[in-house]
């Protein structure tokens, strides 16, 4: 299963408008031509928006970048080849048309793909620090985020509690 692992995210930009038939011709392409394991995914970021039109709120669902689409691929001469022929597709974001793969970091800002986080631990819970400045500490779980990949902990600091806000991975369970 390594195959997914090399897998990246890629930009394509296309014909203002066409976005959608973009995304739909290439994912027949790849069903036809069974390219199911170099092209893995296709996306156009979106997000939702709340307009006020005459006195009337409606949700519309809009385009966070006109003109591109996000694809997850392995890129072999026939990938590029078929996403590069599509209609509607004018290139690879990437100098000299090269494709050039998002970040981790961009991958993320953009909420492409959705990692879902498992703690090991709940609110309650007696948690050791494992990690960061206050490595060694004790504390008790007070709250827990996991878009924002925050925990905070109430440690016994001094004689006093003392709220400490750390990354899901810094605290560990204590048995």
């Amino acid at each position: 299963m390594s195959e997914f692992n090399d897998a990246k995210w890629y930009v394509v930009h296309t014909y203002s408008g066409y976005e959608n038939k973009v995304a739909t011709d290439l994912e027949k392409m790849v069903e036809n031509r069974k390219m199911q394991d170099l092209i893995l995914d296709i996306k156009i970021p979106t997000e939702t928006v709340t307009e006020i039109k005459d006195d009337k709120k409606r949700e519309v669902e809009r385009k966070i970048f006109p003109g591109y689409v996000l694809i997850k691929m392995i890129v072999t001469d026939d990938s590029w080849y078929v996403v590069r022929n599509t209609r509607g597709v004018t290139g690879f974001v990437g100098p000299a048309s090269k494709p050039v793969p998002l970040t981790d970091q961009e991958v993320a800002a953009l909420g492409v793909e959705k990692h879902s986080v498992e703690v090991g631990y709940q609110v309650g819970d007696n948690v050791k620090i494992i990690d960061g400045p206050l490595e060694g500490f004790m504390g008790v779980v007070e709250e827990i985020d996991i878009p924002k990949n925050n925990v905070r902990v109430m440690i016994s600091m001094f004689g006093r509690e003392t709220p400490a806000q750390l990354e899901l991975d810094q605290i560990a369970l204590v048995n």
